[in-house]
């Protein structure tokens, strides 16, 4: 049972490099414990943007008399949202299987463990063990949801985002600690719903790795629709013993405890890296990740670590570049490795963020003299005929080059414009290309030309 190389584990970072690695010319195994595709396939990223877009969908319905169209009394069918998630996911699991099966890639459903450079021990679901052997290794064990001590999570009471995505009924309140993607996405999907929310986040902000005013807006629209907010505040206890939840939070205006039916912990995540056999082979951690080179190859040679498991952000899209990145570097390729200064990130929830660069504290921070434009929505013809002009494209420019240094956009479908940004500054393009490049008018998109136009004076629509 020899390979060129095994993969451990079939997330968005994993089955990617065992592809790549297949095309290049490698006999290629992969080993999965659970489902192909990983968390993100089938518990993360795509099954949350089926709920999420069921919420949109009643929302509309609920609004339908804005734009013309009469529904009587729309209802949730809980279960069948949820059920049309699992669908969606049960999709994607069989499009990763033919992709392995098209790849000649040998699928081996087991737990895997290092035993030393070159081999890995599997043990199957009936308990058997068998070891492989392959000249290179690629870790792809991604991350779970963090818990800590004064959050015990139980399954039932307090849970964690495995559990909120297959809820058997829908429950009347929630708690949601943690504002980031994964608390955000959640907190809009179940007020969406008609679940009475509360977010509690510890820092001083909503979406806290986002720029200052991407948070106010967010926050500022989710208090418009209902949702509770508690931010600078701290779940310190909980209690389960009753019927539903009680949390005691700490807030600057005093201690006080929350009730609801549920409550879900979304206060970040912990890579998969116990039990994988690092300490025998010998391979660096620091904090909690598995220590990487630009070309994902820790200090063993041979192996290789991608994702979650690995530093920087916890994104399924720089996973599967990783994953890229490994396959050619160990098949002798010179792959370019990642710049983590240009990787997008974006949040699902209603209104959407998405952001690449610098945010303007920082940018001002690092010294920069700067240009910028906010374009906010209300002044856009698409906005407008869609009906929803809530949120703003921000755009940071360098005064003195025009370096296109950042973009950070809450509203309406941003979530597919920013690729426009990344793709510029990977080309290195500066404010004069924006303003001249044509966009198409009425687009939610124009929006990235019309805040450069005010960043540099020349605004014709605002």
């Amino acid at each position: 049972m020899t390979y060129d190389v095994i993969v451990l584990g079939s997330g968005p970072g994993g089955y990617p490099a065992a592809i790549r690695a297949s095309q290049l010319g490698k006999k290629v195994a992969i080993i999965e414990r659970e489902s192909l595709g990983g968390i993100c396939l089938n518990w993360g990223c795509i099954p949350t943007k089926a709920l999420l877009k069921s919420a949109q969908v009643f929302e509309y319905a609920k609004h339908s008399a804005d734009y013309g169209i009469q529904i009587n009394d729309p209802k949730v069918d809980f279960p069948a949202v949820v059920q049309r998630s699992r669908g969606v996911a049960g999709k994607m699991n069989k499009g990763v299987q033919f992709l392995m099966k098209k790849n000649k890639i040998d699928v081996i459903m087991g737990t895997g463990k290092l035993l030393s450079a070159t081999k890995l021990e599997v043990t199957d679901a009936a308990g058997k063990k068998q070891v492989y052997e392959a000249k290179n290794i690629v870790i792809a064990t991604g991350a779970r949801a963090r818990e800590l001590p004064s959050m015990k999570v139980d399954g039932k009471k307090v849970i964690e985002y495995r559990k909120a995505m297959s809820l058997e009924k829908q429950p009347e309140s929630m708690i949601v600690v943690g504002s980031g993607a994964i608390g955000t996405e959640f907190a809009y999907f179940y007020h969406a719903l008609g679940t009475k929310v509360t977010i509690v986040e510890f820092l001083p902000r909503v979406v806290p790795v986002e720029d200052e005013e991407v948070s106010k807006e967010l926050e500022r629209s989710f208090k418009k629709q209902g949702i509770n907010i508690l931010t600078n505040s701290e779940v310190t206890k909980v209690d389960t013993s009753g019927n539903g939840v009680k949390a005691t939070v700490k807030t600057p205006n005093g201690e006080q405890v929350l009730e609801a039916e549920i409550l879900l912990s979304a206060v970040g995540i912990t890579a998969n890296i116990e039990n994988i056999g690092l300490e025998a082979v010998g391979i660096k951690t620091d904090r909690g990740r598995i220590v990487v080179d630009g070309y994902q190859q820790t200090n063993i040679k041979g192996v290789y670590a991608i994702g979650d498991c690995t530093p920087h952000q916890a994104l399924a899209h720089k996973a599967g570049k990783e994953g890229i990145i490994a396959a050619e570097h160990l098949a002798g390729k010179n792959p370019e490795p990642i710049d983590y200064g240009n990787v997008p990130g974006c949040t699902y929830c209603t209104p959407e963020i998405a952001s690449v660069g610098l945010t303007e504290k920082a940018a001002k921070d690092a010294g920069y003299e700067l240009k910028v434009g906010k374009f906010p929505l209300v002044a856009s013809g698409k906005a407008t005929a869609a009906g929803d002009t809530t949120g703003f494209v921000k755009v940071i420019y360098d005064a003195k080059y025009g370096e296109f240094l950042g973009a950070h956009m809450i509203g309406y479908n941003v979530t597919e414009m920013i690729a426009e940004v990344v793709v510029a500054r990977k080309l290195e393009t500066t404010a004069h290309e924006i303003l001249n490049a044509v966009h198409p008018h009425p687009t939610i998109s124009e929006a990235v030309k019309e805040a450069t136009a005010m960043a540099y004076g020349e605004a014709t629509d605002i």
